[in-house]
């Protein structure tokens, strides 16, 4: 065999490993080991009972050694190996204590050789090729800063770029099982498979990050010669439970103009890679380290050695920021180059965010009290990060988690804050957004934006639903386009009449019924099966009462299926009292319930624009009392 990727690992049915391959040539191979066998690790010397339960599955046994990831210390241990990984899970309960026997079988041998999936491997030794690609020395200069400074992050940087960077090779849709593939998929399979190390069709088809992360632990600590930890030390003692999340400072409520939007670059990953955060560097043994607490949190941090999580997961968050992303949406480079970019970019964004989630309570990566360091230092960037921008005059109006919206700030404002916080933390902070218009309300989660090119940005309201009829859609439209030029008072409170006018006209159109009834009616989703849901409703949800009238009319409806339907004056059927009709039945505008459909515009507009200080209220049968509350 030349040199060839490695593609999957696999258990025969006599319990060897067999590896699969494509060469450079297009041409698939195996190789069988029947030499491994399945192990895992016990505590050091074996008690009567335990040397007899070996005997007992036909096991066998020899002494180790593996370094303690707690305690840095060398760990004598018993390796206890089994005729097949089935008898490994039941012998295990036998043991006193046990390691790494949750550890996949065809994996766990890919782990222990050295071997990289979706790499290229060498023909003589069968080993990843990591020779330095010619491309890599384009991108090196990229994360020379880390060389001195962070040579563990620096070397798993480069030891990463050397995978992505190798081509690879072509495998149609019959190797996946599927009659498409997207090209953009494939490509993302094939990365996420040297990341984490795992086969590429589970990189094609797998959606659990969580596996991910673990397989990329586990390929860590095995090439160091690390112990396993089980799920139970990982917790270092903690059950799951709720953790303290992100900062919300409140804002300042009011109509701003020239709202700059600063966002922490990956807050969580980077608090984790710039303050050192990992499962053996939270809350370490060591006593020199108990001065280096966290803020806000009850623990502290190892001040004596780098933790392996924070390498991992920083060198992950360096790979997107410094190369992956910039190349996406450089024109230097081919349209393809860029796509490409883009897909590694988006699947290092998708691992480095999910690297805190995990830490809460995903079984063998949970961690509480790491969980608990990444939220506190996160709080405590923000809050800090707050009070310089305030002491520097910069106005700083609302604070969300790793957002800072700054009122009327200059470029070199902004420019001397994102300077401070690198120097200060070592985190990226980047202008997201610039809005002409900003409406903050009293509420968290909460705002209006009205961005220089004319969008809307608005979050925490749901001004439109997905199912709205057109007409409301339409409305609202009209009234966002009314924002969209907006930078001064003196526009705004035109604006504020403008979009008067446009609801009022639209109230009127409503009630002398000049709309179209294709524009009212509302698709909806059935999330239940209709005809169970119908068969036992004691109330009818406005969807069920359509798919009944459809049903009857000989009309086949199932789970996840859309119904569309108009709001009607009420009338009876079957006993109850309906409200809405299949929009296929209603075929005259003297059915349709007006006011029903003025109450949901009205209470759609007011919940965007009530906060700014646009007010509609209404009468039944009567004209707009009031508009604007100033």
């Amino acid at each position: 065999m030349n040199a060839a990727y490695l593609l999957d690992a696999t258990l025969t049915e006599t319990n060897a490993i067999k590896l699969r391959f494509i060469n450079t040539e297009g041409k698939m191979e195996e190789i069988v080991d029947d030499k491994y066998k399945p192990y895992f690790l016990a505590l050091y010397p074996l008690t009567q009972e335990e040397n007899e339960t070996v005997k007992y599955f036909s096991g066998s046994t020899e002494v180790t050694e593996k370094t303690d990831l707690f305690s840095g210390e060398r760990k004598p241990l018993t390796k206890v190996f089994w005729p097949n990984p089935k008898i490994a899970l039941r012998a295990a309960k036998r043991f006193r204590q046990v390691w790494e026997c949750e550890v996949d079988f065809p994996k766990s041998y890919v782990y222990d050789k050295g071997l990289v999936f979706g790499t290229l491997h060498s023909e003589s030794d069968l080993k990843p090729i990591l020779e330095a690609p010619p491309e890599r020395q384009k991108f090196e200069h990229n994360f020379k800063e880390f060389e001195t400074k962070d040579p563990s992050k620096y070397a798993q940087i480069l030891n990463w770029l050397n995978l992505l960077l190798q081509p690879t090779p072509h495998l149609g849709q019959e190797f996946f099982g599927v009659k498409e593939i997207d090209p953009e998929k494939l490509y993302s399979a094939w990365m996420l498979s040297r990341i984490a190390n795992i086969p590429l069709v589970e990189a094609f088809s797998s959606r659990r990050v969580s596996d991910w992360i673990k397989s990329m632990i586990y390929t860590w600590l095995r090439k160091n010669n690390m112990l396993i930890p089980t799920a139970e030390e990982l917790r270092r003692g903690k059950t799951p439970h709720r953790v303290v999340g992100a900062l919300t400072v409140a804002p300042t409520p009011g109509i701003y103009f020239n709202t700059v939007v600063c966002d922490f670059e990956s807050l969580y990953p980077s608090c984790i890679d710039s303050f050192n955060l990992s499962y053996e560097t939270v809350d370490c043994a060591h006593p020199e380290c108990r001065d280096n607490k966290i803020p806000d949190v009850d623990y502290h941090v190892c001040t004596k050695r780098r933790g392996f999580y924070s390498i991992l997961v920083g060198a992950l968050k360096e790979l997107r920021i410094k190369l992956f992303k910039p190349a996406a949406k450089n024109q230097s480079l081919s349209e393809e180059e860029r796509k490409m970019a883009n897909v590694v970019a988006k699947l290092l964004k998708l691992m480095s965010v999910s690297s805190y989630g995990v830490t809460v309570r995903i079984h063998g990566v949970a961690c509480p009290p790491l969980a608990e360091a990444i939220t506190g230092y996160s709080r405590f960037v923000l809050k800090e990060s707050w009070k310089m921008a305030e002491g520097k005059g910069l106005r700083p109006l609302y604070g969300d988690t790793d957002s800072l919206f700054l009122d009327n700030v200059s470029n070199e404002q902004v420019e001397w804050l994102i300077k401070a916080v690198k120097e200060r933390f070592s985190l990226d902070l980047a202008v997201e957004k610039r809005y002409n218009l900003c409406v903050l309300p009293k509420a968290k989660k909460a705002y209006f934006g009205i961005l220089t090119d004319g969008t809307p940005d608005i979050k925490g309201v749901t001004p439109m639903k997905s199912n709205a009829p057109k007409f409301i859609n339409e409305v609202f439209g009209k009234c966002v386009r009314e924002l969209s030029a907006v930078k001064n008072f003196e526009e705004y409170a035109q604006a504020k009449k403008m979009i008067k006018e446009v609801a009022t006209k639209a109230v009127s159109d409503l009630r002398n019924r000049k709309v179209s009834l294709e524009d009212l009616a509302y698709s909806v989703r059935l999330y239940f099966d209709p005809n169970e849901k119908i068969a036992d409703m004691k109330t009818s949800p406005q969807p069920y009462q359509c798919a009944v009238q459809l049903i009857d009319a000989g009309k086949h409806l199932n789970r996840w299926d859309t119904v569309s339907f108009v709001k009607v004056k009420p009338f009876k059927y079957k006993e109850k009292t309906f409200t809405v009709k299949p929009a296929e039945f209603v075929t005259n505008l003297g059915e349709i319930n007006v006011e029903d459909y003025v109450r949901n515009l009205i209470t759609a507009l007011d919940q965007t624009f009530k906060p700014m200080g646009i007010e509609l209220k209404t009468e039944k049968e009567t004209q707009i009392s009031r508009w604007l509350t100033d």
